[in-house]
């Protein structure tokens, strides 16, 4: 039997999230529809939407459910891009370095086809943005700025940014923030007013939006939601209906809601308790790896991370052989890196944090989840130093074979 230790990809369902799912599925009826079938599809719906932004402690009319992560990002931020910059008056957008490559791909976007003008902010070697950093930036462009955009908890490292204080200096400048939550909801507290209040953000600056996604908690794949404050102002993607304030149109998938909301029911239940177990998973695979590879370096905050999240790199050897050969012992886990045409390619958020490009190349990312049980963090550290071992023999793939 496999070891399934790649929760940060995502998670399998939970048992009550697929019964949830498979009974909604049978149901007929259009939440749009007037009549009484569409109208219990319409109280599913919205107790759905309830039920997730308890979870984000914001109101129900602020939760946009969309297909999933990417589209949240790319409604925060091309939206409030649009929404801000109508006579080109506010080209700048700020995206902390190490970002997911939705937030990424979605920036580089908008300079390729909307002018604009993308600054990176540099992280420290946690993986952390500082807030003097990003004050620094502001007090440089705030009155360009369309958008600042930071992750909550690097889904590569794992280092969990100081959000709030991050908000409070966006709202300082009057910009707006959007926060990429994928990887940390479910995990960590998220309570956007409580970050709005403490931040002082107001109106539509400092926190106004913030993305998660359901798989990653238990949940079906292909179903998200946007925190969207209802003070921001955005340009929807999506035109054909008006359904959910105008920001985003189209029938709503209500099973996919309903099983969402029973992810997030249960996972915000457990949360104090699951997550102190996981961290103690953690940790002992932590402190094992290092017993057993003392190459091993951890990467990432130590005290600011994600509880299931542990990131190393292994010297003078590709994190994708490392990974091959552990998927062959039955482990699977990931390297956090993107592959283009058989490439292998060196990690970006490693890179971002000031590691040098052949160090950034050995990088291995183990994510415990629900499912992880202690037999789980044994079979791992048991199939490593071989795997290691072969890794390091085969070395980096730019090395030189053209002579024996």
């Amino acid at each position: 039997m496999s070891v399934y230790l790649d929760h940060a990809a995502t998670t399998p369902m939970r048992p009550e999230a697929l019964s949830a799912y498979v009974e909604a599925l049978s149901l007929v009826g259009n939440p749009a529809s007037i009549h009484s079938t569409g109208q219990r599809a319409r109280q599913l719906l919205e107790e759905s939407r309830e039920t997730v932004a308890t979870s984000l402690g914001c109101d129900p009319i602020e939760v946009i459910f969309t297909s999933g992560g990417t589209e949240s990002i790319n409604m925060a931020l091309k939206g409030l891009y649009w929404a801000r910059n109508t006579a080109a008056e506010r080209p700048v957008v700020l995206v902390a370095g190490g970002e997911h490559h939705a937030t990424i791909d979605t920036v580089e976007w908008l300079a390729a086809h909307d002018g604009a003008e993308v600054r990176e902010l540099p992280l420290d070697d946690e993986g952390m943005l500082q807030p003097a950093v990003l004050d620094s930036a502001l007090s440089q462009c705030a009155s360009d700025c369309a958008v600042v955009s930071v992750i909550f908890g690097n889904n590569e490292v794992g280092t969990i940014q100081p959000v709030v204080e991050l908000a409070r200096v966006a709202a300082s400048h009057g910009v707006p923030l959007h926060v990429d939550a994928v990887a940390a909801y479910g995990y960590v507290p998220i309570d956007v007013a409580q970050i709005r209040r403490a931040s002082e953000s107001a109106g539509d600056s400092g926190l106004v939006a913030l993305s998660v996604s359901a798989h990653k908690i238990g949940g079906p794949v292909g179903v998200g939601a946007l925190y969207l404050a209802r003070t921001a102002t955005v340009e929807p993607l999506l035109h054909g209906g008006g359904q959910q304030r105008n920001v985003r149109s189209g029938t709503q998938d209500v099973a996919g809601a309903v099983a969402f909301a029973a992810a997030s029911r249960i996972a915000c239940a457990s949360m104090s308790s699951e997550s102190a177990r996981l961290r103690d998973l953690r940790d002992d695979l932590i402190a094992q790896v290092q017993s057993t590879v003392p190459e091993a370096q951890l990467n990432g905050s130590v005290e600011h991370r994600l509880p299931g999240n542990a990131h190393f790199t292994f010297p003078g050897c590709e994190g994708d052989s490392l990974l091959f050969l552990l998927d062959m012992a039955g482990v699977a886990v990931s390297t956090g890196s993107a592959c283009q045409a058989g490439v292998p390619e060196p990690s970006h958020v490693l890179q971002a944090m000031g590691r040098s490009e052949r160090d950034a190349r050995g990088a291995l990312r183990i994510t415990l989840g629900h499912t992880t049980t202690r037999d789980d963090v044994a079979a791992f550290v048991a199939a490593l130093p071989g795997a290691y071992a072969n890794a390091a023999k085969a070395g980096l793939s730019d090395r030189d074979v053209s002579r024996r």
